[in-house]
């Protein structure tokens, strides 16, 4: 079992940036992959990016492709979602989380509490 904490989230306008963080304790961070989800007031989880266990970068989601980046130092054992030109849509509750093994494609386990995201027109 994993624990995940995450952190960085906030208020921001449209266009400006936020860096999110999800410290991770447990299972040896470098040996899963991790992901960030983000869940909007009455809608569903949805994925937004994944990385392998050693930082190999899964597809990211079409709404945020070219804005986000997701990236880890496994030595802090820390994950990152780097947030570029925000836009009111990506207001939602941010989730990491942590892969069942190596590689995104293998399911995911633990859940972060979530940090929440607004961004303001």
């Amino acid at each position: 079992q994993v624990q995940l904490v995450e952190s960085g989230g906030g208020l921001v306008q449209a266009g400006g940036s936020l860096r999110l963080s999800c410290a991770a304790s447990g299972r040896t961070f470098g040996n899963y992959a991790m992901g960030w989800f983000r869940q909007a007031p009455g809608k569903e989880r949805e994925f937004v990016a994944g990385i392998s266990g050693s930082g190999i970068v899964s597809p990211y989601a079409d709404s945020v492709k070219g804005r986000f980046t997701i990236s880890r130092y496994n030595a802090k054992n820390t994950l990152y979602l780097q947030m570029n030109s925000l836009k009111p849509e990506d207001t939602a509750v941010y989730y990491c989380a942590a892969g069942l093994g190596y590689w995104t494609t293998q399911g995911w386990g633990d859940w972060g509490q979530g940090t929440q995201v607004t961004v303001s027109s």
